[in-house]
């Protein structure tokens, strides 16, 4: 039996609920299956940004687990997935992956996620940044994470809140090789990119 492509994702209490639900929503319309992780601030966020539940946002993946649940799937190394992403990611949740020191689900996924050599992408939340949270994050970038806060593009010429959003989004699946729609490309989509 083939194994499904499956990718985790995490959400955080950081700022940037949007990026969650958007990213859950474009994978509905691929073949990839979604686990997903929400840490118990993150609840206090969607309600806040998005005027949902998190029961809401998570009837839009395939899979939920409790953020105390360390006896998932996603906590051990044989259960294949394509990877995690953390969307969006607090300082927080950043720095105890870098510890090692895991405390849930959440940061026990990423972990495993590290130590089996996937794809761990993290769309860290906070600005400005001070040098504990830079040294950090290169640490987990020697580590094998990849950094991506969600920035906004606007050599893609956004012309809504929503552009924006789903412009990142895209770009961020895109790190796991993952086409959807969302990204306008440079030199495909945009004409004034193109030669």
């Amino acid at each position: 039996m083939k194994t499904p492509r499956r990718i985790i994702i995490g959400v955080t209490g950081a700022s940037g609920a949007i990026y969650a639900k958007r990213t859950l929503e474009s994978l509905k319309e691929t073949d990839v299956e979604t686990h997903l992780v929400i840490s118990k601030s993150s609840e206090i966020t969607i309600k806040y940004e998005l005027e949902m539940s998190a029961a809401d946002l998570a009837a839009l993946a395939d899979q939920r687990y409790p953020a105390g649940d360390i006896a998932a799937p996603i906590a051990s190394g044989s259960y294949k997935t394509i990877g995690m992403l953390i969307t969006p990611c607090s300082i927080r949740t950043m720095s105890e992956i870098q510890s090692g020191i895991t405390s849930s689900l959440l940061t026990r996924a990423a972990d495993v996620v590290l130590k089996e050599r996937r794809r761990l992408v993290m769309m860290v939340r906070e600005t400005p940044f001070h040098l504990g949270h830079l040294r950090t994050m290169t640490a987990l970038t020697e580590m094998g994470a990849i950094i991506a806060p969600p920035l906004p593009a606007f050599y893609a010429e956004p012309q809504s809140l929503e552009d924006i959003v789903d412009q990142s989004v895209g770009r961020t699946l895109d790190l796991f090789d993952i086409d959807t729609p969302l990204v306008k490309r440079w030199g495909e989509d945009l004409e004034k990119g193109r030669r």
